[in-house]
C-alpha cells in the first residue's frame, strides 16, 4: 500500500515538474499582433543591431534562413541584393539572419562578402533569438520564416512560405501592403 502511495506521489510530482514547460508552450508560438522579442546580434558588416534601436523610428524585416553557403539561402540573399533599391526605398530596416557564426570561413560575414551583399546578415550562434522567434528547428538551424515588425515592435506578418528566388521582391510588396515603410 505504501509503495502505491509513493508511486502515485512520484508520478504526480513528475507531472508537476513537466507541466511547467508544457504550460509555457501553451502560450504558443509568436503570432501576428504579438510584441516581437528584442534582440542584440552581431552582423556581417561588423556592427551590432538591436530591435530596440528601431523602436519608434522604422519598421523591421527579419528574414531567417537555415544555413549560409547553401542553395536556397544563396538564392534568397541574392534576391535581397537584386531588389536593393526597392527595399531601401521602403524605409524599413531589413536583415537576413541565421544561427551561423558571424566570423570564420563558413560564417555570415564570409557569406555576405561572397555574394557582395549591401545589407547585413544577423548572426545568432547562441540560438537564443532563433528560439525566442520560434524558428529554431530540430536540426539546430533556423526555419526559413520572415517577420514583419512595425515601428512599435509589433509583429504585423509572419511569412512561412518563402520563394527564395524572389524573396526580395516579395518583401518589398509585403512591406508596402502592410504600410510598414516610413
Amino acid at each position: 500500500m505504501m509503495t502505491k502511495i509513493w508511486t502515485v506521489a512520484a508520478l504526480f510530482g513528475l507531472g508537476v515538474v513537466l507541466s511547467g514547460p508544457i504550460a509555457r508552450a501553451a502560450d504558443g508560438p509568436l503570432k501576428v499582433g504579438d510584441k516581437a522579442p528584442d534582440f542584440t546580434l552581431k552582423a556581417s558588416d561588423g556592427k551590432t543591431y538591436s530591435l530596440s534601436d528601431f523602436k519608434g523610428k522604422k519598421g523591421v524585416v527579419i528574414a531567417w534562413f537555415p544555413k549560409a553557403f547553401t542553395g536556397g539561402c544563396t538564392a534568397e540573399c541574392k534576391s535581397f541584393r537584386a531588389n536593393s533599391d526597392s527595399l531601401k526605398s521602403t524605409n524599413v530596416a531589413y536583415f537576413t539572419a541565421s544561427v551561423d557564426p558571424v566570423d570564420g570561413e563558413k560564417g555570415n560575414a564570409a557569406f555576405a562578402r561572397s555574394l557582395d551583399l549591401d545589407y547585413p546578415i544577423l548572426s545568432d550562434p547562441e540560438k537564443t533569438t532563433a528560439k525566442a522567434y520560434g524558428v529554431l528547428n530540430a536540426r539546430g538551424m533556423s526555419d526559413r520564416w520572415t517577420f514583419y515588425i512595425d515601428k512599435d515592435g509589433i509583429i504585423k506578418e509572419i511569412d512561412k512560405k518563402i520563394a527564395t528566388g524572389k524573396a526580395g521582391e516579395d518583401v518589398v510588396s509585403k512591406v508596402k501592403s502592410l504600410g510598414l515603410g516610413g
